[in-house]
């Protein structure tokens, strides 16, 4: 029988801080937008319509990366105080290919890495005594 992987993510929409269910280890990877692609000089020569569009692909982007490394997990939650958690959710279950994972969107605020750790632990802990009751 395969183990599960779990993955946690806090995010906004400037950082996301992934974290994988593991007791042991406490490795974070981070993961941002790239805003080097709106620099200030093409902010002055461009519509405002423009700049909405180009802005637009780099969170795209920026989502499209947060995929690529979910795809690899069976369960996922992204937790966080704006609504990147939701936009991302929305994007992955476009894609049909990815309803296997289990995902789950909460509302946190900002947070310090321990604290993002110690709520990764506590949800997934929870999560696998909610789905065995009994224990093993």
């Amino acid at each position: 029988m395969k183990a599960t992987k779990r993955l946690g993510i806090w995010m906004d929409h400037a950082v996301a801080r992934l974290m994988e269910y593991n007791i042991e280890n406490f490795n974070i990877q981070t993961i941002t937008p790239d805003s080097n692609q709106l620099d200030h000089q093409e902010k002055a020569q461009h519509s405002e319509s423009l700049l909405h569009n180009k802005e637009s692909q780099v969170v795209r982007a920026y989502y499209n990366s947060l995929i690529a490394v979910i795809k690899d997990y069976d369960e996922v939650v992204l937790f966080g105080p704006t609504t990147a958690k939701t936009e991302l959710f929305n994007l992955i279950r476009e894609e049909h290919k990815y309803d296997k994972i289990k995902i789950e969107t909460k509302t946190a605020g900002k947070m310090s890495f321990e604290e993002q750790h110690v709520f990764i632990l506590d949800y997934f802990k929870k999560a696998l005594t909610y789905d065995n009751p009994f224990g093993k």
